[in-house]
């Protein structure tokens, strides 16, 4: 069964990849950036070059959705970068076609505050899609750049889809009535999306869920059930949100960035303050399997687990990662 995990941030390496193709994984979409500038972007897209080369046994980079079957046929992992933040293009549209160039197929507007094109769900006040906001997703659109909401408020979000022409996703969330957690999104949001003919990848970070590390696998497909009855099924996927062998470090810098002397504990208190514990049920990549049997327990038919494990996140793409004809190139 063609299986994709529509988000992970971990500590890449060889044994990470291995355990990828252990679990019958045949694509990922990683997270390249967080915080970093467009030189400092231009350095992560390097690193995954070198992977690229060190590891050719095992991964591929992912440029379209075409791709993934490519790697699938191969034996290998398609992997297909994305930005959880605008700051890879910062203040100036060209970077937008630039980084779509380079490979960059998905870009949230924001990582939970507000940026210059939209607002965080973490923000007071939602002000909306900005007006470089309005200018970027008509770049996006244009050269094939999914639009991700995952991190930013509701206002931001509807705004976004009724600008873009193109679908829009959110890579890795769950429904606030499973668990209000504020990354999690309303049922107004999710319908929006199925609207627009997006995806909303479920999230299996234990913040995201109702009794956190606790989860059950029953629960968490039953979760994912009750969204398919609000969404359609085929707007369903997985985006796991694993962060395997990631120090404590890289935890501070997704939350702070530059932008805070003070630690923000995103998700909640202080409580929250370090990576949380595995699920039991989704260790690592590994454990895929166990999601494929979740979803058939709960009364999904075959086909239908078929896309909600990866056939719907490669239909996405083709929809909204293909570039317009006729864009501008650098000779």
């Amino acid at each position: 069964m063609l299986t994709v995990d529509g988000l992970q941030y971990s500590n890449w390496s060889r044994e990470i990849f291995e355990q990828m193709r252990e679990g019958g994984v045949d694509a990922v979409h990683a997270t390249l950036v967080y915080h970093e500038t467009t030189r400092e972007t231009l350095s992560r897209m390097g690193e995954w070059n070198r992977r690229f080369e060190e590891h050719a046994d095992l991964i591929m980079p992912v440029r379209q959705a075409s791709d993934i079957e490519r790697a699938r046929q191969a034996g290998k992992v398609g992997i297909f970068l994305g930005a959880q933040n605008c700051s890879p293009i910062e203040d100036d549209v060209d970077m937008v076609e630039v980084m779509r160039d380079l490979g960059l197929l998905i870009m949230q507007l924001t990582y939970n505050n507000q940026s210059l094109l939209a607002c965080g769900c973490y923000e007071a006040e939602d002000s909306g899609i900005t007006r470089f906001g309005r200018q970027v997703i008509r770049e996006m659109n244009r050269v094939g750049m999914v639009i991700d909401m995952s991190h930013s408020g509701e206002r931001s979000t509807l705004d976004a889809i009724e600008l873009s022409s193109r679908p829009v996703i959110i890579s890795h969330a769950n429904p606030a009535s499973f668990h209000p957690a504020k990354r999690n999104k309303s049922d107004t949001v999710l319908k929006a999306i199925a609207e627009c003919n997006g995806l909303l990848g479920f999230s299996a970070y234990p913040f995201h869920l109702r009794n956190g590390s606790d989860c059950t696998l029953s629960e968490y497909c039953e979760m994912i059930a009750r969204t398919a009855d609000l969404m359609g099924v085929e707007h369903l996927g997985i985006g796991t949100d694993l962060c395997q062998n990631q120090p404590t470090s890289i935890l501070d810098w997704m939350r702070n960035g530059r932008w805070s002397k003070e630690m923000d504990y995103g998700e909640g208190s202080a409580t929250n303050a370090g990576w949380p514990t595995p699920l039991a049920w989704l260790r690592d990549s590994r454990d895929f399997p166990n999601l494929i049997e979740g979803l058939r327990g709960v009364g999904f038919a075959e086909h239908e687990v078929a896309g909600i494990m990866g056939r719907n996140w490669v239909a996405l793409l083709e929809r909204a990662a293909t570039p317009e004809q006729g864009l501008n190139r650098v000779a």
